[in-house]
């Protein structure tokens, strides 16, 4: 079962057959813990990189282009083969998907930590973005077929919970590990919690026979590809406009490749019998603004880990630790924000929600456009970037609500899975461009900081164009709560 077809399972509150999963019932507590657990390491690497970033570039010798595809490449490979690794765990089974995503993964977070140079480093992140595009849609299968009734929407709340709370502990992990043993550690800690699960997974969690069906489907693996490549090559020509320009060569060729491959992974998708992606879905308003807002709201929120992140520790000399814990209160505001919206989203609607989280950020993104290198941290800084994830994360919940909540219950699996795969993607798209636009101030000497103001500028138009957007893209009314949550 794939993330789309357990949501569509959990959407119908179907029970399981009878006798199927007596073995993950026994110990229900168990079995939730060892697959949040396993989710759990996806979700800190998102954050936990950005902090240990100056570290890397110090030992490592990365330039900002690098640096850039460290982040992006991990989101870049769990966004792009997330649908396919779903499809996997039809064909597979779900347990076998997940023990596979989970072994890859832990191999590569042990190739990250000892890497010893820039392409080995961002080779690990990508084999670590492909294990985790194989283990979070299966984790989410074995979730959904593992509980039902009133249990299964407990065991959907705490899959839930775990994406803001390891954005938070990840900027404080990351920072405790880099200001401690050193930056491989974000890495490292990944291979001693992967071989427990890897031993443990086994003995609790059943394996689950593949849907009747999946043995004659057909993975669509060009797709995969293509949509994967597409991304890539957008980023790539964004992040070398950094250096060149955006009309050099070597930024317009990858643009004009992205362009291409798309056109590609569209024609593909109409022919082939079982797509990774069914285009028509951006056919239905809903799914469209509820990716639509994903899209920014992520690329929005990476891209501040991101841009504070650098400035703190390259331009303001910040130690690691201390930028994390500069970081938890915006981290902590993306769950307020989150809680808040939820409850918005039910009383004045997705519309006046999703517009109002965006003119916030919008407005708290104003005072960093000015920042520079005296600007003060606790003053500035940190009330904008927290203001700024408040409104985000209102911003996030009425994405999933808007998507899964306004549309046919049959098609709420399509929908979950066109939204978690933007949701990553933007994440990758967002560095690679406040990454270029702040070209100047991350590789320039410390304390250039108008590269750094000209992003947030950046930052602040992107939102409030969005809320511009939202208002005439985002239905009005109020959407069915009760869907499934974003991947993280």
């Amino acid at each position: 079962m794939t993330h789309d077809t357990a949501s569509k399972s959990a959407a119908h509150g179907d029970s399981p057959p009878h006798g199927h999963y007596p073995a993950a019932v026994r110990r229900p507590g168990t079995v939730l813990a060892l697959i949040c657990a396993a989710q759990f390491m996806l979700v800190l690497d998102v954050t936990v990189v950005n902090v240990a970033l100056p570290g890397m570039a110090a030992d490592l010798h990365l330039d900002r282009a690098a640096l850039t595809w460290v982040v992006t490449a991990y989101t870049l490979c769990f966004g792009g083969l997330m649908l396919l690794g779903g499809r996997l765990a039809d064909v597979l089974g779900a347990r076998r998907t997940l023990m596979a995503g989970l072994a890859v993964f832990t191999a590569a977070s042990l190739v990250s930590g000892l890497a010893g140079s820039a392409p080995v480093l961002i080779g690990g992140r990508i084999a670590q973005g492909a294990g985790a595009a194989l283990l979070s849609p299966a984790a989410l299968s074995l979730v959904t077929t593992s509980f039902h009734g009133p249990a299964r929407s407990r065991a959907l709340g705490v899959w839930a919970a775990i994406g803001g709370t390891g954005s938070a502990i990840g900027v404080l992990v990351g920072g405790a590990l880099a200001a401690g043993p050193g930056w491989s550690w974000v890495f490292y800690v990944n291979v001693p919690v992967g071989l427990v699960l890897l031993a443990a997974l086994p003995v609790f969690v059943p394996p689950r026979a593949p849907r009747p069906s999946a043995g004659t489907a057909r993975l669509d693996v060009p797709g995969a590809v293509l949509v994967t490549a597409g991304t890539g090559a957008l980023i790539y020509g964004l992040v070398k406009a950094g250096d060149g320009g955006w009309g050099a060569p070597a930024t317009l060729l990858p643009l004009a490749a992205a362009v291409v491959l798309y056109a590609g992974f569209a024609a593909i998708e109409r022919m082939v019998r079982e797509p990774l992606m069914d285009l028509r879905m951006f056919t239905r308003r809903p799914v469209l603004a509820g990716a639509f807002l994903m899209l920014i709201a992520t690329g929005l929120l990476i891209a501040f880990f991101f841009l504070g992140s650098v400035y703190l520790q390259h331009g303001r000399g910040f130690g690691a630790m201390r930028t994390g814990l500069v970081f938890l209160p915006v981290a902590v505001a993306v769950g307020a924000g989150a809680h808040l919206g939820s409850r918005l989203v039910t009383s004045a609607g997705s519309r006046a929600t999703a517009v109002g989280g965006m003119l916030i950020a919008t407005a708290a993104c104003v005072p960093l456009t000015r920042i520079d290198g005296d600007s003060s941290v606790y003053g500035v800084l940190l009330p904008g970037l927290a203001v700024a994830a408040f409104g985000l994360g209102a911003v996030f919940v009425t994405a999933t609500t808007t998507a899964l909540g306004m549309v046919a219950h049959e098609e709420a699996g399509l929908a979950s899975g066109v939204v978690n795969t933007f949701h990553e993607v933007g994440g990758s798209i967002g560095v690679a461009v406040v990454s270029t636009v702040a070209a100047a101030g991350i590789g320039g000497a410390a304390g250039a900081a108008g590269g750094f103001a000209d992003a947030f500028l950046v930052c602040a138009v992107a939102a409030g164009g969005c809320a511009v957007v939202s208002a005439a893209l985002v239905p009005p009314g109020k959407p069915e709560t009760g869907g499934a949550m974003p991947l993280h």
